[in-house]
């Protein structure tokens, strides 16, 4: 896998995480869903993405997106 695929599949987590959350604990955990789309839309704008560079410094394969 490659930190593109693994950025995806990290934040599509995250989402599904929260709703679930919002829905069983409470309707604050949406705020998680909010930041994950915030985050995934400024880093479409600038490539700038902290789980990139966490994931490029442990050596994960770089993809088209988060290039090093």
């Amino acid at each position: 896998m490659n930190t593109d695929r693994i950025v995806l599949a990290f934040a599509g987590s995250m989402v599904l995480l929260s709703v679930a959350l919002a829905h069983f604990i409470s309707p604050w955990w949406l705020l998680l869903t909010l930041f994950v789309g915030a985050n995934l839309l400024q880093s479409a704008f600038t490539g700038f993405c902290p789980l990139a560079l966490l994931l490029r410094k442990l050596g994960v394969k770089s993809g088209c997106a988060f290039k090093s």
